[in-house]
């Protein structure tokens, strides 16, 4: 059984940073392309950062302020988020795609605000 869990969330003010993590499980690890997406209140979901083996892309609103990263050995995908907006508020949904393999997590709330 696939699983994908996000942890991390929470609720910060403007200029502080959070640790997403998503453990994942049932699936090889090293195959996957990872991803965190984000979903705000009445708005698409988006990519926000992306890792296929040792290269990363990252959204141009979040670029210079999250960095993505991968353990292997934990089978985790962590995403670093500093310098936080408020527009940075969202559901944060992890993401493994391999061919047609194309799992989500639940989501993880962020919440900047002062």
């Amino acid at each position: 059984q696939v699983q994908l869990v996000e942890s991390g969330g929470g609720s910060v003010q403007p200029g502080e940073s959070l640790r997403l993590s998503c453990a994942t499980s049932g699936i090889d690890f090293t195959l996957y392309v990872m991803s965190w997406w984000r979903q705000a209140p009445g708005k698409q979901r988006e990519l926000v950062a992306i890792i296929s083996g040792g290269t990363t892309n990252y959204a141009s609103s979040v670029k210079g302020r999250f960095t993505i990263s991968r353990d292997n050995a934990k089978k985790a995908v962590n995403l670093q988020m500093d310098s936080l907006k408020p527009e940075d508020t969202a559901v944060y949904y992890c993401r493994a795609q391999w061919g047609r393999s194309d799992y989500w997590g639940q989501g993880t709330q962020v919440t900047v605000s002062s």
